[in-house]
């Protein structure tokens, strides 16, 4: 089995998972350093990442998020089968970087007192219920949610 001393920059995938006796393993997005060079469709490689250290583990279940930039210190094991992901045993972590703060793309939530509100990033109609879940009508827009709870308070004598 071919094994390196190495660092390895690449991008978090997903959330670091724990793993048995201590450890917690998560997957690195490596890109080539002359990727302008590579086409397109070109896959980028994945590297497995496992450390038992508690330091490094503490970190990777408490501060790294997916689209961190990490430099991973640590011994490279070429993989036993072609296609399977190379393996390392990180010793160092280092952020590199973080992602910008995420931009709220879906459905949100919030609340009005005794109201819930929807609001949709793709329209400016925003459904209004009760906490209790009734229904109390469609806002035109953000704006309009005030006045279309008085009305339904005036309506229904005040109470959600």
């Amino acid at each position: 089995m071919d094994t390196k001393h190495c660092a390895v920059n690449g991008w978090v995938d997903a959330i670091p998972v724990p793993g048995p006796r201590h450890t917690v393993t998560f997957d690195l997005v490596v890109r080539p350093a002359d990727i302008d060079a590579l086409d397109d469709d070109a896959p980028d490689t994945v590297i497995t990442c496992t450390s038992g250290d508690p330091r490094i583990t503490h970190e990777l279940l408490n501060g790294i998020q997916p689209g961190d930039l990490l430099r991973a210190t640590g011994t490279l094991v070429q993989p036993p089968t072609p296609g399977e992901h190379a393996r390392l045993t990180v010793d160092a972590l280092e952020v590199l970087d973080t992602p910008l703060a995420p931009v709220l793309r879906e459905m949100v939530l919030d609340r009005y007192g005794d109201y819930v509100v929807i609001f949709d990033g793709d329209t400016d109609a925003v459904p209004v219920f009760t906490a209790h879940g009734q229904w109390v009508g469609l806002a035109d827009n953000p704006d309009a949610i005030a006045t279309l709870i008085d009305i339904h308070e005036r309506v229904n004598g005040g109470d959600a």
